[in-house]
C-alpha cells in the first residue's frame, strides 16, 4: 500500500473517531482539523458510508453517526498515552477535587484500554512529571464549584451564589445564568448573567463563598463567550511609561501582560515598556515595585506617587520590626 493510501486510510478513520465524538460535526471544521479541501472532507464521508458506516448529513448543518453505532475499544498510541499523563498532572492541579475524581476515573478507564508497551510507557512517566501552583483556585468551603457550574452550563439551571467580590467587602447572594468558564491569570472565571446586576458579570471561583444547584431555568438565551470577552473594554485606564535596562527585560515580560502592556520601544540599550493601565495602586505598582531597582517610571508623575507612598510605607513597616 502506498504512503498516500496510508495516510488517506488513517485520515479516514481519524474522522470516524471525530464523528462519533461529537453530535454534529460541520464539513469545515473536518477540512480545518485534517487540513484538507471540503472535496476532499465529501469523498472520505462517501467512503465511510460505502464501508456500511451509517453516517446522517443534511446541508447547512453537519454530519452525525446514526445514534448507536460505535466503533470497538480505541487503541491509543504510546504517545497519545503519555499526553494523558501531562492533562491528568494539570486535571490534579487545576481543577477542583470533585472533576479531579471525574477525570481519574475516565484515566483508569482509558488505560484499561492501552497495550502493553504503552502501559509500561505511561507507568514510567506517572511519576516523573510534577505539576505546582500557589494559586489558590477555590474557596475552601466551595471544592465542587467547578463541576456545579459546568452541570448548570450544560443544562441551563440557573446557579446560587455567595460571592465577595473583593476581601473586606460584604459577601452578597447572586443568582447567575452560567455562560462559559475560562482560565486566565491563574484564575478560573465563570461569564454569567447576573440577575443582581441584570446584565452579564464575570466571577472568580475562588470569591465563591458558597455555591448551589437550582431546578429554575435560565431566562434567556446565554451569550457567546468569545464575543464576550472581546468587547471592548470602556473602564479607564491610564497611560504609564517604565524605562528599564535591556539585560533585565526578559524577567518581566512573562507577567506584564496582566497589567496593561501595549507595547515596547528598544533605545540605547534601555527599553520603554508602555501601560495602560486600569488598577495602579493595587496592580501595576506591586508588579513594578519587583523590579523597581532597575526599572525607571517616565510618566506620569501620580504613577511615581503612588510607588514612592508605597515604598515609605515598606520602610515604616522595617523600622518598627
Amino acid at each position: 500500500m502506498s504512503d498516500d493510501a496510508l495516510n488517506r486510510f488513517d485520515r479516514i478513520v481519524a474522522m470516524f473517531i471525530h464523528l462519533q465524538s461529537s453530535r454534529v460535526v460541520k464539513a469545515q471544521e473536518l477540512a480545518d482539523r485534517f487540513d484538507v479541501s471540503l472535496r476532499t472532507v465529501y469523498r472520505d464521508i462517501r467512503s465511510l458510508e460505502a464501508a456500511g458506516v451509517p453516517v446522517a448529513g443534511e446541508a447547512g448543518i453537519g454530519y452525525s453517526i446514526i445514534e448507536g453505532y460505535r466503533l470497538p475499544p480505541v487503541m491509543f498510541t504510546r504517545e497519545e498515552a503519555s499526553s494523558f499523563i501531562a492533562a491528568e498532572k494539570l486535571m490534579q492541579k487545576f481543577t477542583d477535587k470533585k472533576l479531579g475524581s471525574h477525570f481519574e476515573s475516565a484515566m483508569y478507564k482509558i488505560k484499561s484500554v492501552l497495550r502493553g508497551h504503552a502501559k509500561d510507557h505511561v507507568a514510567a512517566l506517572e511519576s516523573q512529571i510534577w505539576i505546582n501552583t500557589t494559586q489558590q483556585l477555590f474557596n475552601e468551603n466551595t471544592p465542587d464549584a467547578l463541576e456545579v457550574l459546568i452541570e448548570s452550563i450544560a443544562e441551563k439551571k440557573q446557579v446560587r451564589l455567595v460571592y465577595r467580590a473583593y476581601e473586606g467587602e460584604e459577601a452578597i447572594e447572586r443568582m447567575i445564568e452560567p455562560a462559559g468558564l475560562f482560565h486566565e491569570h491563574n484564575h478560573w472565571y465563570v461569564i454569567g448573567y447576573c440577575h443582581l446586576r441584570k446584565d452579564y458579570r464575570q466571577f472568580r471561583t475562588d470569591r465563591m463563598l458558597e455555591i448551589n444547584r437550582t431546578s429554575l431555568p435560565f431566562t434567556g438565551e446565554p451569550i457567546d463567550v468569545d464575543e464576550f470577552r472581546n468587547l471592548e473594554d470602556t473602564s479607564e485606564k491610564t497611560k504609564v511609561v517604565i524605562r528599564v535596562k535591556k539585560d533585565v527585560i526578559r524577567y518581566m515580560r512573562s507577567g506584564r501582560k496582566y497589567y496593561g502592556f501595549v507595547s515596547e520601544v528598544e533605545s540605547d540599550g534601555q527599553v520603554e515598556m508602555t501601560f495602560m493601565a486600569r488598577d495602579l495602586a493595587h496592580g501595576l505598582a506591586r508588579w513594578y515595585l519587583m523590579f523597581g531597582d532597575c526599572a525607571e517610571i517616565v510618566e506620569p508623575e501620580s504613577f511615581k506617587t503612588i510607588v514612592k507612598d508605597m515604598v515609605e510605607k515598606t520602610r515604616g513597616n522595617l523600622s518598627m520590626s
